[in-house]
């Protein structure tokens, strides 16, 4: 058999004393409100003179050891201080309302681990959240959504290991992200890479982290305004020369990131003993990196420049000057132009445009110079491969000419005394001797008894009377050769042509 339904409530007034029903009555809303006033109590109301501090449109309520959020909160409040209380998840129905002008929300030590998909919806409008020094571990996927208004975003001294690549893509007004003091060890690229960025992000703080290896090529290329307020210093970084290039230049481009806190910049050496090192000191011993330089920028005749006024802050108005102080107007008739992001063009480059440019950018509270070198080659791009290849010909000339000029004198005809066939019979029937000897190719007993003799030089003061002729023996006269060179000719000796083109040849003397 079913039983009535018995309110708490209802038991409790019957175990009392046989009151009148007007004293049970005020007990119990007595009993309520001693409930709701405890600080902490579930379903607590906002109270502005025990629970919080209500002062215009700003609601305190820190340090009171709430474990939820109080309700009925006020519609004109701005500020809402959550501060060093005790509330551990931020559920969804924290606000059953939409609270239009509320800005600033801060819920920092509290202990919070546990932030519902949906705990933002209700506060649209926020600019500033501080979520700093609870227990959040990881941000998940399009967890701050709704907040397309929020400008600064306090996530530091967290458990923060995993970030989604999604968790910001909707903050398209966020500003400032301070990510130090967790346990990220991956560097969050796509908040600050060209294409998926979010474009007002001035300022990204991810150092005291994890994190290990930088993307170096990708951190160089940013601009300025990015790279002037990008924190990432203790950290424990692996050591090499082009983490030392990129914080070297942004020390040289005084860069609030490098400068402020220089000293924490450090890194571990390479080997076991996992050394740490300051990055601005490898330069020294340890590494040899080498000192960075600013490079200049360089361009060829007929070239379209554009020179970047890469500025530390964004939305500065900029002024160009020339080599020779000369300023940049619209009015005047120069190559140069200044384009409407602030950069300066030059088209066509002409050699007359080598110098040093300056930028002169100004704004409300912060002015910049920046000085830009431009050095232009006196030739044209593609000019500059014809002259390439001309002076590739020009070398392979020279040396073939000298490889012409060696074969020349080691490859010519050897003398008869380092001849190959020296050894041979006279008179062998061969090409080469035919070529270069003036040997007979026929054999006759009579000739070969008259040319098998030794030819020696002598000096010119011993051929007096010679008539210029050859005299072996230094005694004989004119009548001895005369009758040899009949017995020469009695032998029928039939010069060949090949003997003639070898006798302009040779070296070796011949006997006439």
């Amino acid at each position: 058999m079913l039983q009535p339904y018995i309110k708490a409530g209802d038991s409790l007034l019957e175990a009392l004393p046989h009151w009148s029903k007007r004293q049970r009555w005020a007990f119990s809303l007595a009993l309520c409100m001693a409930l709701f006033w405890l600080p902490g109590a579930a379903a607590s109301t906002l109270n502005c003179h025990k629970t919080c501090i209500c002062a215009s449109n700003i609601v305190s309520c820190s340090k009171m050891n709430l474990t939820i959020i109080p309700t009925d909160l006020p519609l004109y409040m701005a500020v809402l201080d959550l501060s060093y209380n005790d509330i551990q998840r931020l559920r969804s129905e924290w606000t059953p309302f939409r609270l239009p002008k509320l800005h600033n929300l801060l819920l920092s030590h509290n202990g919070l681990s546990f932030l519902s998909s949906e705990a933002f919806v209700y506060v649209k409008y926020l600019r500033y959240l501080d979520l700093s020094s609870n227990n959040l571990r990881q941000l998940d996927e399009l967890i701050f959504e709704p907040l397309v208004n929020l400008e600064v975003l306090l996530l530091y001294h967290n458990k923060i290991s995993q970030i989604d690549r999604s968790a910001f893509v909707t903050m398209i007004n966020l500003q400032k992200l301070y990510l130090s003091q967790n346990q990220i060890s991956r560097f969050p690229l796509e908040l600050v890479k060209e294409r998926s960025r979010l474009e007002k992000l001035n300022l990204l703080d991810v150092s005291s982290n994890k994190i290990k290896i930088l993307p170096i090529d990708e951190l160089q290329v940013l601009p300025a305004w990015i790279k002037n307020g990008l924190y990432f210093h203790n950290n424990p970084l692996l050591c090499h020369c082009d983490l030392y290039t990129l914080l070297a230049h942004w020390y040289i481009r005084k860069l609030n990131s490098a400068m402020d806190f220089k000293d924490d910049y450090t890194c571990i050496l390479p080997g076991p003993q996992k050394i740490q090192e300051r990055v601005f000191d490898l330069s020294g011993y340890n590494m040899n990196c080498s000192t960075f330089k600013e490079k200049d920028e360089e361009a060829f005749l007929e070239q379209r420049m554009v020179l970047i006024c890469d500025t530390k802050h964004k939305k500065m108005s900029k002024t160009w000057m020339m080599p020779g102080n000369v300023m940049v107007t619209h009015e005047s008739n120069q190559t140069a132009t200044v384009l409407k992001d602030g950069n300066l063009q030059i088209s066509p480059v002409r050699v007359e445009d080598s110098g040093t440019y300056t930028c002169i950018a100004m704004s409300e509270a912060f002015n910049e110079t920046i000085y830009v070198v431009l050095k232009v080659h006196n030739f044209t791009m593609h000019g500059g491969g014809e002259t390439l290849n001309t002076a590739y010909t020009t070398l392979v000339g020279c040396l073939a000419s000298v490889v012409l000029v060696l074969m020349y004198l080691y490859m010519t005809p050897c003398r008869c005394f380092c001849c190959p066939d020296k050894g041979k019979t006279r008179g062998d029937d061969s090409i080469h001797s035919s070529m270069l000897s003036v040997t007979p190719t026929h054999e006759d007993p009579t000739l070969k008894a008259e040319l098998n003799r030794h030819v020696e030089f002598i000096d010119s003061k011993d051929l007096q009377g010679q008539n210029g002729k050859l005299n072996p023996n230094g005694d004989d006269d004119d009548d001895d050769l005369d009758a040899e060179a009949g017995s020469l000719m009695k032998g029928k000796r039939k010069k060949s042509v090949a003997e003639s083109i070898s006798s302009v040849f040779s070296d070796t003397p011949m006997v006439v």
